[in-house]
């Protein structure tokens, strides 16, 4: 039977009625308690929450959108980067990160708590036994006298027999949950597992996406590693075409000091690359569960940045209340919290226990099934609240104000969640524009500086059209690479957002 404290109020505001019907209601009341006991607090519903029908519109600058309105395909979103490298170094972060192992262990200690909470609804059976060796503590004193040497003497004798004793016995004891505190316990654990369960996913969520980041972010700086060590040669080839025309006074000494400072210039950025890139693979190896260098000689090996094909389907708002585990946790935490409400209400109610002993005593130990004494007893036992200043009123107080925090967390939750997602796709959609446009500016540059050798070289233009050349020619292709390398992280962060995961479950029973 529920019983609320609202409907508890409604039964007071009635109008009198006769003293009979009051026994017998009263009567009901305690006989219906005592066959199924009633739970007190409020009953837990997930709540609904107003989410938009779909995501705006994002379009690229063909017109057409990063973010497709048909149903996302979260599962395992990484392997269509087309990287198998990617792909095992995420399987090994899933089965090695200790960030992962411990939300493991979490869940383990909250599928026990769970079970240690279901157990308290189940009567408890202890058995006990002893067995001693005894004697009685009785004496005599006899006394002697000699004569003539007056000497005389007393001894202490014991008239007692050691004896031995045995006793075994039953202790039993239930208590009726009349009012449901312990069911509010289990419902609230079982809450708790399932939300555990969700931090696990959300663990794992956030480990996949660092992978794919930082194993981006290290494809990116091998690529602009190649970059300026082909550009530091080239330059480097200039400046001494340059010093020979100096010296054999077709060019300035201007033009081969510019020269060489522009090879010196972008010889300069590798280190600051190089640190860069060690820095992310170091991040990468971490992530795994190993030692900082345990992926040096595999990231070695240059290959392409992964790539993603757009459009990415997106599916609508509402299904990332279902797929963001962040989300998922927080309303279970809710759940949870709202459960611990009926729990604390139901200790200002009276308890009931029923406890009985059963017990065999005996001066040999096969006597105890047969010539042994026995003594049993067996009844009820009431424990009624009547004064604590408060106290459990308080922790009603407590318990109604946690809820309401774990609710207002659960609505932040489902606001970040659209937040991550919508922006998200305009950063992917946006830089994805912004890749075609790079691209087109570092063809024209690449031109361009074919051009200025070719005429500096026929003596029809100065070094400083070369000089310029170079200089815009680096800086465009090194933004295209940065480029790419951002819309493929904006692709990892909007499949975050929507809640793709390792297989759409968690391998919770991992060590």
């Amino acid at each position: 039977m529920k019983n609320r404290r609202d409907e508890v109020h409604a039964r007071v505001a009635q109008p009198r009625v006769g003293a009979q019907a009051v026994r017998s209601a009263l009567g009901a009341f305690v006989a219906s308690a005592l066959l199924a006991g009633c739970v007190v607090g409020p009953d837990y519903h997930a709540p609904a929450l107003a989410v938009p029908a779909r995501w705006p519109a994002a379009p690229m600058a063909d017109g057409h959108s990063a973010v497709a309105e048909s149903p996302a395909q979260l599962a395992q979103w990484w392997q269509r980067l087309g990287d198998p490298q990617l792909d095992r170094l995420i399987e090994e972060a899933v089965a090695g990160n200790l960030d992962v192992a411990s939300a493991r262990a979490k869940l383990r200690e909250a599928r026990a708590i769970y079970r240690q909470a279901g157990a308290a609804l189940w009567p408890s059976l202890t058995g006990s036994g002893s067995a001693k060796r005894a004697g009685s503590g009785a004496q005599t004193a006899s006394s002697s006298t000699t004569s003539g040497s007056a000497t005389s003497s007393s001894t202490l004798t014991s008239t007692g027999s050691p004896y031995s004793a045995f006793q075994a016995g039953f202790d039993a004891s239930w208590e009726l949950d009349l009012f449901g505190a312990n069911r509010r316990a289990t419902e609230a654990a079982k809450y708790g597992l399932d939300a555990a369960g969700w931090s696990v996913r959300s663990t794992q969520l956030t480990l996949i996406g660092d992978v794919a980041t930082y194993y981006v972010t290290a494809r990116g700086y091998q690529a602009r590693l190649a970059l300026a060590r082909d550009t530091v040669a080239s330059q480097q080839e200039t400046a001494r075409l340059t010093h020979a025309r100096f010296e054999a006074g077709a060019a300035s000494a201007l033009d081969a000091a510019n020269a060489q400072g522009l090879a010196q210039t972008t010889l300069a950025t590798i280190p600051a690359l190089e640190s860069a890139y060690a820095q992310a693979v170091h991040s990468l190896s971490v992530l795994t569960g190993q030692a900082p260098d345990a992926l040096d000689s595999r990231m070695a090996q240059t290959t392409p940045i992964p790539v993603p094909r757009l459009p990415i389907p997106a599916g609508v708002p509402a299904d990332v209340l279902l797929a963001r585990p962040d989300v998922r946790l927080a309303e279970r935490q809710y759940a949870q919290y709202t459960a611990k409400v009926g729990q604390a209400e139901a200790a200002r109610y009276p308890g009931v226990s029923l406890t009985g002993s059963v017990a065999t005593s005996g001066t040999q130990f096969g006597d105890l099934g047969r010539r042994s004494t026995i003594g049993w007893s067996i009844g009820p036992t009431l424990s009624l609240p009547l004064f604590n200043a408060g106290k459990l009123k308080a922790a009603v107080e407590v318990a109604e104000a946690q809820r309401d925090q774990y609710f207002v967390a659960y609505r932040l939750a489902v606001l970040n969640a659209l937040k991550d997602v919508e922006n998200a796709s305009v950063a992917l959609s946006r830089e994805s524009a912004r890749v075609e446009a790079l691209r087109a500016s570092a063809a024209s540059y690449r031109e361009a500086s074919t051009l200025a050798h070719a005429l500096y070289g026929a003596g029809s233009t100065g070094f400083l059209d070369v000089l310029i050349a170079e200089r815009s020619l680096y800086s465009a292709q090194d933004s295209l690479i940065q480029s790419e390398v951002l819309v493929t992280t904006q692709y990892v962060a909007l499949n975050k957002a929507l809640g793709g995961g390792w297989d759409g479950a968690a391998d919770v029973d991992a060590q």
